[in-house]
């Protein structure tokens, strides 16, 4: 198959300022690559990137994209320029066109629409009533999936697919001793729950959190993705007298498995209305047998059991960052419970291997392809 994989205009591919998605496709295209497939990658230009170059099997093509907005209004509008650009790299004989931009599925109308797979991370805003023409919508966990039918009258649930995200490395050798470490990874912002996490580890009691250390990494700039400089000097002072250490935003794979797997405990503490729908930290740091701790929120439920292989502490309890540090002392105190969560995470990573998700993408696009192929509408 002849497939393009075409991505936003904020961040590189390789994901080297970070960026779930552009992570995840970029994985995804090297499998395709290795499955014999012809594979296009467009994305952002950025540095000293070539704007075009064959690496892995897989051809990447670079435009001119921006740096990342606080408005959501500037984000639609240089999104939708951006869009046209890359566009016009998108080969005219792609048999798919994978993109998680919001104005292409727009733009591809007839049979280049036929052609399109949207991806879908986030829950969506009305706009997937606007993409019945395409070729299939994938939503990444089964709270968007749902969500996307929500959005679309009964005859186009057909449209939409469930695959999940995978562990976007791979995992050779992660046997570490682990450090007494809680671990967080993602955006520096309220809607992540960064701020109830340190007052959690506060508020723990002397015994529990002996010789324990809170690692928070992440981007807290607005153009990665972050709340901005106030927020980040907010928490700051919060950790003044505890043993936080904030890292700041790591792009490299190597480090960040390396974090994972000497870190005990992983929390991940979203809030009801942040928009995660298939966050890929937990599944990372799971894969290296980090112990997951979240919030309710149901993008979670597909991966972690609670009481089996993470925790689900609830975000919408009086008092939050109780809650949370009720839930953390247990793992923090009990070494044995610790050990046994852990393997069961790790369990992860043989279900959400890059490999395995990208041949359940290329059943999805074979199945596009046969449709089109089939089709007699030009």
């Amino acid at each position: 198959m002849k497939i393009t994989i075409l991505q936003g205009a904020f961040f590189p591919v390789p994901a080297v300022k970070g960026g779930a998605v552009e992570k995840i496709w970029y994985k995804m295209g090297i499998e395709f690559a290795k499955a014999g497939h012809n594979v296009t990658h467009v994305s952002r230009a950025f540095g000293d990137m070539p704007d075009e170059e064959v690496r892995y099997g897989v051809r990447y093509i670079r435009v001119r994209g921006y740096e990342f907005p606080s408005s959501l209004v500037k984000i639609k509008i240089l999104d939708f320029f951006y869009t046209l650009r890359a566009l016009r790299k998108v080969p005219k004989d792609s048999e798919i066109i994978v993109t998680n931009t919001f104005w292409a599925p727009f733009i591809l109308r007839r049979n280049k629409g036929r052609k399109v797979y949207v991806n879908v991370e986030r829950v969506p805003r009305g706009q997937m009533k606007f993409y019945k023409h395409v070729g299939m919508l994938r939503g990444s966990s089964p709270v968007i999936c749902s969500a996307v039918q929500k959005e679309l009258s009964e005859q186009y649930h057909r449209l939409v697919t469930f695959v999940p995200n995978p562990v976007p490395f791979s995992l050779t050798n992660n046997a570490h001793d682990r450090n007494k470490t809680i671990l967080f990874v993602g955006r520096i912002h309220p809607e992540k729950g960064v701020h109830v996490l340190i007052e959690a580890f506060s508020i723990l009691s002397a015994e529990a959190a002996k010789d324990w250390q809170l690692v928070i990494t992440g981007p807290w700039e607005t153009s990665e993705g972050g709340a901005g400089e106030e927020y980040k000097n907010k928490l700051m002072l919060s950790a003044k007298n505890l043993n936080v250490q904030f890292t700041g935003p790591v792009f490299n794979d190597e480090y960040l498995i390396n974090q994972y797997s000497q870190a005990s405990i992983f929390c991940y503490p979203a809030q009801k209305g942040s928009g995660d729908a298939a966050p890929v930290a937990p599944r990372e740091a799971m894969a290296c047998g980090c112990v997951p701790v979240v919030s309710t929120l149901e993008c979670f439920r597909d991966i972690i059991s609670d009481g089996v292989n993470g925790c689900i502490y609830d975000e919408s309890s009086t008092n939050q960052a109780h809650t949370l540090a009720k839930t953390l002392q247990p793992l923090m105190q009990d070494t044995e419970l610790l050990q046994t969560m852990s393997s069961k995470a790790k369990l992860i990573s043989e279900i959400y291997s890059t490999k395995a998700i990208a041949n359940k993408f290329l059943h999805d696009f074979e199945n596009i392809r046969t449709t089109n192929n089939s089709s007699s509408i030009s």
